[in-house]
């Protein structure tokens, strides 16, 4: 004769414990312990809050929100982690390189894979509106030693705050990808990028635009290094002076990347040609941290 089953009882004192000790059976240790975890945060977060059942029922509707605008093209999950200081977090826990080494930042949701090769001192801006601009440096290593062939993956947004994932565009449209010479040397051509404003159109403009907080971030341009033999680099570079540099919406500003926009008159440029206009000069040496 079978023995009845007890069935367990859960209160609201054992529902944590209960649930994330079923969590800790995934089959993947650190799946168990990341899952474990994450059931006592949120526990602990309702029981601090005592969050409301039409509370709860908001934040489901949200992330549903979140979920639904989100395409190929627009990242509104990893807007709402930058919002949050979450990603930086994240890129600081993970990304903790030796003094001198260029420091990392967020990726951002407007990266798109694939960028067109370009020579030196080509003009990924392919003739948009706006300021000349010319960044131009050495890619090397922390003991100084250029390093020849490191492609510097490049992308910004336009005059109007724009960037190609946001608009209805067939070709690459203010991105590309640099090769730094065996000097190391590399030099790109853009134009100056303004600062701008995340996405309002969406569920996290509509929570933010239920704060203070400014949805603004500063004037930048956005670079990836992946070079073999040294720990991957993602990074912005923002114009000094610019607005916002101490508001940045998603907590990205760094001094050490903070860069003078020197502006010069029509006349010879960085990359040995010649500008009828007056244009912008940034000058940066990437520093690479060696990988572990």
């Amino acid at each position: 004769m079978a023995h009845p089953v007890t069935p367990t009882v859960v209160t609201e004192d054992t529902i944590t414990d209960l649930a994330a000790a079923r969590w800790g059976t995934a089959h993947d240790p650190r799946t168990a312990e990341l899952m474990s975890a994450l059931v006592r945060h949120l526990h602990a977060f309702a029981r601090e809050t005592r969050l409301t059942e039409a509370e709860w029922m908001a934040a489901v509707r949200w992330l549903t929100e979140v979920g639904q605008i989100s395409d190929d093209k627009r990242e509104e999950f990893i807007l709402t982690s930058d919002v949050l200081g979450l990603s930086m977090l994240v890129v600081q826990q993970n990304h903790r390189f030796a003094e001198g080494a260029t420091p990392a930042t967020v990726l951002g949701p407007f990266h798109i894979e694939g960028s067109p090769e370009l020579g030196y001192g080509a003009d990924m801006s392919q003739g948009l509106s706006g300021t000349p601009l010319y960044v131009h440096g050495t890619v090397r290593a922390l003991d100084g030693a250029p390093i020849p062939g490191a492609v510097l993956d490049v992308w910004q947004a336009d005059s109007d705050g724009a960037y190609e994932s946001q608009l209805d565009v067939d070709e690459a449209r203010l991105r590309g990808k640099y090769t730094a010479r065996e000097d190391g040397t590399y030099c790109v051509r853009t134009i100056a990028p303004l600062g701008y404003a995340i996405p309002m159109d969406g569920p996290v403009g509509s929570l933010i635009s239920k704060t203070d907080i400014s949805h603004y971030r500063p004037a930048h341009v956005h670079f990836l290094l992946n070079v073999p033999g040294f720990e991957p680099l993602i990074t912005h570079l923002f114009r000094e002076g610019a607005q916002y540099l101490d508001s940045d919406v998603v907590f990205g500003v760094k001094r050490e990347l903070v860069v003078t926009f020197t502006e010069r008159e029509p006349g010879p440029t960085p990359d040995g040609g010649h500008s009828d206009v007056p244009w912008c000069e940034a000058a940066y040496d990437f520093v690479l941290q060696p990988a572990a």
